[in-house]
């Protein structure tokens, strides 16, 4: 099947939510997507061209595509996660959770056992999770079978073979982790009430409960069973104890959903925390990697829709850092500007943002190269550069009020600082505070030595400054005949524009962009390396001025005494002796007398 045809197919699409699946000439699945409106969204793929290579390359590839029509555009997330998951289309959003995590089962038998395992199974059991972690997990079974000495043999108790005697009390009667269920010890009523309590355990939902053991315990003592009243009290006691482990934000928060995020241009970690009761009872986090030009808002419906299926939760409210742009039936979400649940979103995002951070670090312990290539093409991509940038060059003036000017040359290779190749230029030939002359002086002086002494030129060039420094060094590279051989932008302090030469509309990129990190970098850098030579240049001359002031003191004698000891503490602390060696003894003595003086 031709583009021609796939083309013809679009105007056939109804105005309804759906999937779309596109395939390639082997009729392997390329791509699943969902839209509220097929036509539209299938349409837009072959009504323009297309920025993003990846994109135009996915649209090549595709020869046929299929549909399928569902009643919501939620209903369209969830086939679509779905299918990504069967599937693992190449140019999907790959979705790492290479994980299995621990899940609580409870297993459809009589007197059930209640156990931890990974990867649920279709057995008919009853599955509570998952938990981000085997420790968590374990919390809570030790703590459902210390409140309710819940069985673990694997013995068939049916109602027949324990009223036949099949089974006798094992270890686990004796030591007191059992009550004994398999010889009638204990009541089928009681333990189904108490397999009813650990439910709610699991669950997260706590308050509950121990308003139900409250009660008891208020029952048992008014009718002065001490015993059962001192057993529940101490039930009791573990589970707040337990609660007290759990990050309780406000009970009158209730059940919600939180989601945060953190990332770059590259993908998103998102942060799933599960609020029940107002008390944080799960926590995960998973990585979201782009493969085409997906949008946050598209990243954070994905994850949503993951998440919540993943934890069967049926929360009526759902906290997001901005809205998703997807209706859920029977769930509003809240942008929260303040208050608890504005702090739970931060709590989310800086989860989300350790773990993005993290995952980088340990990037670039282990390949430290594909680390670096992978920062080298976000640059090369966000600049649109014609080749990876591995040597970059940054400039930035300095100077007081036009006094003292001077301009700072960083270098970084491989996105990291090369300080040896760091270079300060004192200007000559201006005069005042002029930026834009200054920083023409400095790039032609660096560039025209370099291609004197034939050295290797940068990939790229960043100016400190707007579209006035840009130009300046746009016209020395014309001068040297450098346009189109470098690659120069410039850097603006306000909103951190991106300016091209000739372009008068910037860039903005994105501020989590690690490339835009990387930019930041070397414009600090500049500044740090250019005001430090700054302040030296202007702190020799002023303590030169203040030696001049001395009679007999000229600016040679005054230079040549700062070059000798290094600064007027230095030549304060001089000795008569060494200061003779250097003026003779009529100066020295003046030098001695006023500077003592002061």
């Amino acid at each position: 099947m031709t583009e021609l045809d796939v083309r013809d197919k679009v105007k056939l699409l109804p105005h309804q939510p759906g999937v779309y699946q596109f395939f390639d000439v082997e009729g392997k699945i390329l791509y699943v997507g969902k839209a509220k409106d097929l036509r539209n969204r299938v349409g837009s793929y072959f009504a323009k061209s297309h920025l993003d290579g990846k994109t135009a390359a996915l649209v090549r590839r595709i020869v046929d595509l299929r549909t399928i029509v569902v009643p919501t555009e939620f209903e369209a997330l969830l086939l679509e996660n779905s299918l990504i998951k069967e599937h693992q289309p190449r140019y999907n959003i790959l979705l790492r959770d290479d994980k299995s995590f621990p899940w609580i089962r409870i297993r459809n038998e009589a007197l059930p056992r209640i156990e931890g395992m990974r990867n649920p199974e279709d057995d008919g059991a009853e599955y509570y999770g998952p938990y981000a972690s085997v420790r968590t997990m374990r919390t809570v079974l030790d703590l459902v079978h210390k409140l309710y000495k819940l069985r673990t043999c694997n013995y068939d108790l049916s109602p027949a073979n324990v009223a036949k005697g099949r089974y006798k009390r094992c270890l686990e009667y004796h030591i007191g982790n059992c009550k004994g269920p398999c010889e009638g010890l204990q009541s089928a009523e009681e333990y189904e009430a108490n397999v009813a309590l650990v439910r709610q355990i699991v669950k997260g939902r706590v308050n509950g409960v121990l308003k139900l053991l409250k009660e008891l315990m208020h029952a048992h003592a008014e009718k002065l069973e001490f015993e059962e009243a001192e057993e529940l009290r101490e039930k009791i006691e573990r589970i707040e104890q337990y609660r007290s482990r759990s990050i309780v934000v406000n009970p009158d928060i209730g059940d919600v959903d939180v989601f945060g995020m953190a990332g770059d241009t590259s993908g998103m970690c998102v942060n799933y925390m599960r609020v029940i009761d107002g008390a944080v009872v799960h926590g995960i986090t998973i990585e979201l990697k782009r493969r085409l030009d997906e949008t946050e808002e598209e990243l954070l419906q994905l994850a949503i829709a993951e998440l919540r299926q993943r934890y069967q939760s049926n929360a009526a409210e759902a906290i997001v850092p901005f809205d998703p742009g997807l209706e859920v039936p029977g769930v509003r979400f809240t942008v929260p500007q303040r208050g608890d649940k504005k702090q739970l979103l931060e709590l989310c995002e800086r989860n989300a943002n350790f773990f993005f951070l993290d995952k980088q670090k340990q990037e670039k312990l282990v390949d430290p190269e594909a680390a670096t290539n992978r920062l080298l093409e976000q640059l090369k991509q966000d600049l649109r550069l014609p080749e990876l940038p591995r040597h970059i060059e940054c400039f930035d003036n300095s100077n007081t009020q036009g006094t003292d000017p001077v301009s700072a040359c960083v270098v970084f290779k491989d996105a990291k600082p090369s300080k040896k190749d760091y270079r300060h230029f004192n200007i000559r030939t201006v005069e005042g505070p002029d930026d834009f002359a200054s920083m023409e002086e400095a790039v032609e002086r660096r560039y025209s030595r370099l291609l004197r002494e034939g050295e290797p030129l940068p990939q790229l060039v960043v100016i400190d400054g707007g579209k006035g420094q840009l130009n300046a060094a746009m016209n020395v590279f014309d001068r040297l005949g450098l346009r189109g051989k470098i690659a120069l932008v410039g850097i603006a302090k306000r909103l951190e524009e991106i300016y091209f030469p000739e372009d008068p509309v910037p860039l903005h990129i994105d501020k989590r962009s690690s490339s835009l990190k990387v930019i930041q970098h070397m414009r600090n850098e500049a500044h740090r390396f250019g005001i430090t030579h700054h302040r030296s240049k202007r702190g020799k001359r002023v303590v030169r001025t203040a030696l001049q002031e001395i009679p007999g003191i000229g600016p040679e004698t005054a230079r040549k005494l700062i070059v000798r000891f290094g600064s007027l503490k230095g030549v304060q602390e001089a000795s008569l002796d060494a200061l003779i060696a250097e003026v003779g003894e009529r100066k020295a003595a003046i030098l001695k007398e006023r500077l003592n003086a002061q």
